[in-house]
């Protein structure tokens, strides 16, 4: 998967997925809109952000749902 959008800094939250190295993360923007946040009330609470953002903090988190753990075999 190919991000534009989505960062990661151990010093900005530390080392969470975040829109564009600011301070929100694609967790954060998931809950907004699992709790029924329009896409508009989002760009409205937070203006820095645009709606690409928004699209690819959900293509990521859908992304990382279809990943499989696999647990580590020992000797």
């Amino acid at each position: 998967m190919q991000l534009r959008r989505i960062t990661f800094n151990p010093e900005v939250m530390r080392g969470k997925a975040c829109i564009r190295g600011v301070r929100v993360t694609t967790g954060m923007i998931v809950g907004l809109v699992a709790a029924g946040r329009s896409r508009s009330e989002i760009l409205k609470a937070y203006p820095y952000l645009e709606e690409d953002d928004i699209r690819e903090a959900l293509q990521y988190a859908a992304w990382r749902l279809e990943e499989v753990d696999l647990p580590l075999l020992t000797a």
